[in-house]
């Protein structure tokens, strides 16, 4: 690495129980649209298109095809943290409940 060039930080990808339950009911081309949807978080937690959520929940949302892809940035260990992988209809329901289980 030359002089001036910074190098790249990459953050592990967790998803929790539930988010992993949630993935896996997918349908398997769906499952490989958001696996690299969700890899692609570790070179960059905040891509083009991300949402943060307001209202004091510290979450924010990626979206692919009608999947939303819910989840949580940990900067000081380098770490997101996905807690909900959901169709649209869903994915906002109870987010609440959800975090304060995390």
């Amino acid at each position: 690495m030359g002089k001036g060039q910074a190098k790249s930080r990459s953050y592990i990808i967790e998803l929790t129980a539930n988010a992993e339950k949630q993935f896996l009911k997918l349908p398997k081309k769906n499952q490989l649209q958001v696996a690299a949807l969700i890899d692609s978080l570790a070179d960059n937690p905040r891509p083009s298109g991300v949402k943060k959520f307001h209202a004091g929940i510290d979450l924010y949302r990626v979206r692919k095809a009608s999947f939303r892809v819910i989840y949580q940035i940990r900067d000081a260990i380098l770490m997101v943290l996905v807690v909900r992988i959901a169709d649209r209809k869903e994915a906002y329901q109870n987010l609440e409940r959800l975090f304060k289980q995390d």
